[in-house]
């Protein structure tokens, strides 16, 4: 280093180095020595102060990376930055606030103008007027219910889709807090749309308008890719999954308070009330993401949004010239991902419809306590997934989540009475582990670099989950009415079988690699 001599005293063991000073008067003096640096630019000499002139000189100043005290005494640790889990879990209360209520109030709307007054109106325990899931009412409104919420999610995904791919690769350069606040924003606007057609009983068909405006901005889906981007910029691949799987817990406690709040509210004062605190709350996310929370890209810089360059990134990730094998575990990883978002958000979006009607007729109480039951599987999953991490690898985890949510599917899609269903909900309590040991080997695959770009074709992936999912369930569900009720439910899982072979075949055939090369290099 600049500043320290090259030569030192000699050693007490007699190492044959002549002393190059003495002690005089308190203070050390360096004996003259001819300058070992040619060019002319010799080092200073150094001076030591007496031992009480040091005492009383200032302390040198720290380095910046130096994690020691600057000049002793005690050291000083880095203030924690904010986190960026409140953003991931404000945004999930406020969707899991509005999700339930908007499918509930249609059910209410459609209800009332066909002179219908089942469970979601009457909040009783039984199935109102009607006499079972043989009411041809009862059938004409699950049915038009269930295809305004086609209508409604396809228009926001289907926008969405477009703009969380444009959105993302874009916050590689001017950094993930725009991308964690536009979404805001719009799921704040698609509140107060919400709010206007309750207040003044517009038609259902404005709930298209909030949805698209919505997804103009992001949607949710943009701030569930910007979170985990967030996280993949701040932490390593040791401790990525045990990370992501922390922000996906946040999703479970989120969803879960949003759900009991959400139908104890409605059964007491109806629908406005709980559509304010939507509102409200995404407020505060969009504010918590522009005033507390820190940039995580280090090197930012100006980059056009309107421009087909984000999107090729997305593209080249795929298909840019490589190594074939990571490619190739990319592409099947996004496979197995999407076939298990996709079963995932189709059985979400029919659970409400599934409860509502005959034979288990429930009431919003235990509509939000089976929506809590739902959401309580993110903190078993993680809880789960900590525990297995100590004696299994991340891929036989992830086979044992998605035994848990098959077996749990197959119990619901027989559920007839309500301990049954509860039962099913039970069972589902270890099927959120895949989904983050999947996206962490996901963020392992690509250089730390294009963490943004590959986020990017996640959230695009997401995005066509809840596109085909949204087609698939809610076109399935009034089909399957007049045979079984459940069959919605014993398709998905039948569909996660194939992500559970593709997850095993990967992790067995990583193995076989390394053997041959062990053995063609004896």
């Amino acid at each position: 280093m600049e500043g320290v001599p090259r030569s030192a005293p000699a050693s007490r063991g007699g190492s044959g180095r002549r002393a190059c000073g003495a002690w005089g008067g308190g203070v050390w003096q360096p004996r003259p020595r001819p300058s070992a640096v040619r060019s002319g630019r010799g080092l200073p000499p150094l001076r030591l102060l007496p031992l009480r002139a040091a005492r009383r000189a200032p302390p040198a100043p720290a380095m910046a990376d130096s994690p020691g005290p600057a000049g002793g005494g005690r050291p000083r640790w880095p203030r924690a930055a904010p986190a960026v889990e409140p953003v991931l879990f404000l945004g999930t209360v406020a969707l899991a606030l509005q999700a339930p209520l908007g499918t509930q109030y249609l059910w209410d709307r459609l209800g009332a103008e066909l002179g219908y007054n089942g469970s979601a109106a009457s909040g009783a325990p039984g199935c109102g007027n009607a006499s079972g899931a043989g009411d041809p009412r009862q059938q004409e409104v699950e049915t038009l219910a269930s295809h305004w919420n086609l209508y409604i999610n396809l228009a926001g995904f289907f926008v969405g889709l477009f703009s969380v791919t444009l959105f993302g690769p874009w916050s590689d350069s001017v950094g993930r807090r725009p991308t964690l606040i536009l979404p805001a924003v719009g799921m704040a606007l698609q509140a107060a749309i919400y709010l206007l057609v309750m207040y003044l009983r517009l038609h259902v068909g404005y709930f298209l308008l909030g949805r698209i405006l919505c997804g103009l901005m992001g949607d949710y889906n943009l701030i569930l890719a910007s979170c985990f981007a967030y996280v993949a910029d701040i932490s390593d691949q040791r401790s990525r999954t045990f990370r992501v799987a922390i922000l996906e817990a946040c999703l479970g406690m989120a969803g879960m308070l949003a759900s009991i709040i959400g139908g104890q509210w409605r059964k007491a004062q109806g629908y406005i009330n709980p559509f304010w605190l939507v509102f409200a709350v995404s407020l505060a996310t969009a504010l918590y993401a522009a005033l507390c929370l820190q940039e995580s890209v280090k090197e930012r810089k100006p980059a056009k949004l309107f421009t087909l360059s984000h999107y090729v990134s997305v593209y080249r990730l795929y298909v840019a010239p490589g190594y074939q094998r990571s490619r190739q575990k990319l592409a099947l990883y996004s496979l197995t991902f999407f076939l298990i978002v996709t079963i995932h958000f189709g059985a979400r979006d029919i659970f409400v419809l599934y409860e509502l009607s005959s034979p288990l007729c429930w009431g919003s109480d235990l509509i939000g306590y089976g929506s809590a039951a739902s959401y309580l599987t993110y903190l078993s999953s993680l809880a789960g997934l900590r525990a297995l991490q100590l004696c299994l690898e991340d891929t036989w985890v992830a086979e044992l989540g998605l035994l848990s949510n098959i077996s749990g599917l197959v119990v619901i899609s027989l559920a007839s009475t309500t301990p049954l269903m509860f039962t099913g909900y039970g069972i589902l309590f270890l099927s959120m582990a895949a989904t983050p040991v999947i996206r962490a080997k996901l963020s392992k695959l690509v250089d730390e670099k294009d963490q943004g770009a590959l986020f990017a074709s996640v959230a695009c992936v997401e995005g066509l989950c809840s596109l085909v999912a949204t087609g698939v369930f809610n076109s399935l569900y009034p089909a399957s009415l007049h045979f079984m009720k459940g069959f919605p439910f014993l398709f998905g899982a039948i569909i996660l079988l194939v992500p559970a072979v593709l997850v095993g075949w990967i992790e067995i055939s990583d193995t076989t690699p390394e053997y041959g090369h062990f053995m063609d290099a004896s």
